[in-house]
Formats: structure tokens, C-alpha cells, sequence
């Protein structure tokens, strides 16, 4: 009969497992005696008959008179055995800060997710449902929702000693409210004062959360202010009282810092005059005049060499000038263009002596044999010129034409180096 019995229920058992669901459940931490503007944290717990194959993603949600966030904080992993079923969840926590008093009722939402079903993922969704708290105004701030923590406290630093400054100075005040149960976010302003006499300058704010504090958590606001001072004298920096809710006591209590004198003197007088620094000659090391002797002595050991050689090769170079310049000057251009430039400008005998010339350096004996095979126009200009030496005849020669036709010769004739010296060197 107990086998029988054992049987029929290991038969049901997959059954029961395959028909259990995903389900969703939401549960408010200490609901009793909340403030305005304390930090209210919802449970919010999905369960899967298997595992997950994905994680829930958590969604935001609006709430009227509410603020809603979800703390960087990781997410727990949570177990429950319903029916003889083992369910795998993952916990995560809303931190809701009620602004008024009155009761709230948190929507239902949906939250998507992955999970295993007979060894396949597979999408679900469930519908967290709807939970609800009370907020009493606390007996200070009436419905005035005010800073609801614990273990608050309000510290203030400087940078070096307030009684010490000097005229143009800055002084860097630091103060820090830390506090648990509650968001960076959540922690409202200090009120500072403003200090007669001084220039106030105040930075943006630092928020953070998570800080560790022993065993548990914080989180902090750091204000930071920088006075200077212009004027000599005694100036005060006033006290401060930062009012807040303690969750824990359930009463309103205050964090105060003590007033502080700031002490400035005038400042030290500046010397405009600057010292001059007059720097000691520097001796060079033996080593390094011995090594500028011997450059030295190189140096006109190589401007020696140059001259002697200069001297052994100027006869040989200036000898191949004069050679050069001989040549060039015994060539038919030159010879050329000094005869025409005495045709332009030189007397009518010297044009004829410079023909004559010019004839017998073409190879010919006479001028008249050069002139035989001449252009007409040569011979006409040359024949005018003869009788005006000659004869005493009127004309004139052209010049611009005897100039230019004189550059002739007839292809059998000669050329020979005349013996007589350059024409008008």
C-alpha cells in the first residue's frame, strides 16, 4: 500500500512543478511611524519555479507628491519553497521619499524577465502588485517635509589657521553632512551666512553615496566656501544650525557649527628693486686652452699652404689668361666689330687704314683685290671714300652701310693671322 501510495506522488510531483508560475511580491520595510521626507524602501521580489535566463528589469514608476529612485545597489538573490516547489527569486529595493503626509499607494507595474521552463528559456512578465504606507507629520515640521535620517552629522575644515591671514589671502572652508538611511541626493543645502568684510565664494556642491561609516553605509554633501579678505581687521564667520528628523529617535534634532574669528594683518611690504646677480668670470680649464693653441696653430699652418701654393700656380693660370685673351682677340668677331666701330666713329683715313688692314688679314695683297668680288654696295661706299681722301670729291661715305657690308669674303681667299698688331687695341 506505501509503494502504491509513493508512486502516485512521485507520478505528480513533475506535474506540480510544471505547472507552478513566475509570481511577483512587493513588501514595505518598517511602514510604521514614517515622516515626511524620510527614505521609505519597498521589497520587490520575482520568483521563477526554475532559474532565470535573464535578469528582471526593474522599471521606474511616478508617484504623486513622491520621489522614486532605484539605489546603486546590487540585487539579493532570495529562495522560497511553495507546495513542495523550490522558487529561485531576485530581491531588488525601491528607496521612495515621501514630500507630505498622508497615505500612499504604490501602482502596479510590470517587470519583464528571462527563465527556464523544462530546460528552455523562455519571456515572461509579471505584475508586481500594489502596496500601500502612511506618512504622520512629524510634531517640528508640521507638513513641511524636512531631512528624515539617522546618524547625521555636520563637520567643518579650513585649509590653514583662520588667525593668521594676511591682506589678499584666501581662506577654503569645507563642511561635510553625512548622514545614513538616506540618498546624497536627498540632503538639502546648509545656510552658511555671509561674513561682513569678506568676499564669499561659494563652489558646487559634492554628493556621494555608499560611503562606508564602520559596518554600515552613508551618504554625504560636501559645501565648500573661500573668503578673502581685502582689508586688515577681525572678521567673524557665523555660526550654523542644520535642523533634520532622526528616524531612529523619532524626534527633530539640530547640527550646529561654532561661529569662528578670522584674523587678518597687512600684507608684508614687496621690494620693487631686484639685486643684480653679477656672475664671476669663468676660467677655462687647462686642457681647453691647449686645445684652442693647437686650432690656432692649424689654422695658420693651412693659410700658409694656400699662399705657397697660390704663388706656385699663378704664373702657369695667369699665362693661360693672357693665351685666352690673345685669342680672343685675334678672333674674326672681335676683329669684326673693331673694324666697325672705327667705320662708325673714326676719321675717313683711319676707316681706309683700318680696310686696308682688314683686307690683308683676309689673305689679300691689296684692298683692291679684297674689293673685286665685293658687294656693289661695298665697293660704291669704298670708292666714295678713296676720293674723298684722294681727289677732294664732296660726297660722303655711309657709314651705317660700309659698316655693314664689310663683313665679306670671297671663298677661295685665305685667311691667314696677319703679323701687325690689333686694329685701335
Amino acid at each position: 500500500m506505501m509503494k502504491l501510495i509513493l508512486s502516485i506522488v512521485l507520478l505528480l510531483a513533475p506535474s506540480i512543478a510544471w505547472s507552478a508560475e513566475p509570481f511577483a511580491r512587493a513588501t514595505v520595510e518598517d511602514g510604521d511611524g514614517i515622516v515626511p521626507g524620510q527614505q521609505v524602501r519597498v521589497d520587490v521580489d520575482i520568483y521563477v519555479p526554475d532559474f532565470f535566463t535573464s535578469p528582471p528589469q526593474f522599471p521606474l514608476f511616478d508617484l504623486p507628491n513622491a520621489l522614486v529612485t532605484l539605489p546603486a545597489e546590487r540585487s539579493q538573490n532570495v529562495t522560497q519553497t511553495i507546495d513542495g516547489v523550490q522558487y529561485s527569486g531576485i530581491r531588488k529595493a525601491y528607496a521612495i521619499v515621501p514630500q507630505v503626509s498622508g497615505a500612499f499607494t504604490l501602482p502596479e507595474f510590470a517587470v519583464e524577465f528571462g527563465y527556464s521552463v523544462q530546460g528552455k528559456p523562455e519571456k515572461a512578465t509579471v505584475t508586481v502588485p500594489s502596496v500601500s504606507f502612511a506618512v504622520k507629520g512629524s510634531p517640528a515640521q508640521g507638513e513641511q517635509a524636512a531631512l528624515a535620517a539617522s546618524n547625521l552629522t555636520v563637520e567643518q575644515a579650513f585649509d590653514h589657521d583662520a588667525r593668521s591671514l594676511k591682506v589678499g589671502d584666501a581662506l577654503t572652508r569645507t563642511i561635510t553632512i553625512t548622514a545614513q538611511n538616506t540618498q546624497a541626493m536627498m540632503i538639502p543645502p546648509l545656510d552658511a551666512g555671509t561674513v561682513t568684510g569678506l568676499r564669499q565664494y561659494e563652489n558646487a556642491p559634492a554628493i556621494q553615496d555608499g560611503i562606508e561609516v564602520g559596518r554600515d553605509t552613508a551618504s554625504r554633501r560636501t559645501e565648500t566656501y573661500i573668503y578673502t579678505a581685502d582689508n586688515e581687521g577681525s572678521f567673524v564667520i557665523p555660526a550654523v544650525s542644520y535642523a533634520w528628523f532622526d528616524i531612529s529617535s523619532h524626534e527633530s534634532k539640530s547640527a550646529s557649527l561654532p561661529a569662528v574669528t578670522v584674523d587678518v594683518s597687512a600684507a608684508a611690504a614687496s621690494s620693487t628693486g631686484i639685486k643684480p646677480v653679477l656672475e664671476e668670470p669663468q676660467h677655462p680649464l687647462p686642457h681647453v686652452n691647449r686645445q684652442r693653441i693647437a686650432i690656432a696653430i692649424l689654422s695658420l699652418l693651412a693659410v700658409a699652404a694656400l699662399v705657397r701654393i697660390g704663388f706656385k700656380l699663378f704664373p702657369a693660370l695667369a699665362a693661360r689668361l693672357r693665351s685666352a685673351r690673345e685669342r680672343h682677340r685675334s678672333s674674326h668677331g672681335y676683329r669684326l666689330k673693331l673694324l666697325q666701330q672705327t667705320i662708325q666713329n673714326g676719321s675717313e683715313a683711319e676707316i681706309y687704314a683700318s680696310l686696308a688692314a682688314w683686307s690683308r688679314r683676309l689673305g689679300y695683297r691689296t684692298l683692291a683685290e679684297w674689293l673685286r668680288g665685293a658687294p656693289e654696295e661695298l665697293k660704291s661706299q669704298v670708292d666714295i671714300l678713296a676720293r674723298t681722301l684722294f681727289k677732294a670729291a664732296g660726297s660722303k661715305i655711309d657709314r651705317t652701310k660700309l659698316a655693314a657690308a664689310v663683313d665679306f669674303r670671297t671663298a677661295d681667299a685665305p685667311v691667314v693671322n696677319p703679323v701687325l698688331p690689333p686694329l685701335n687695341p
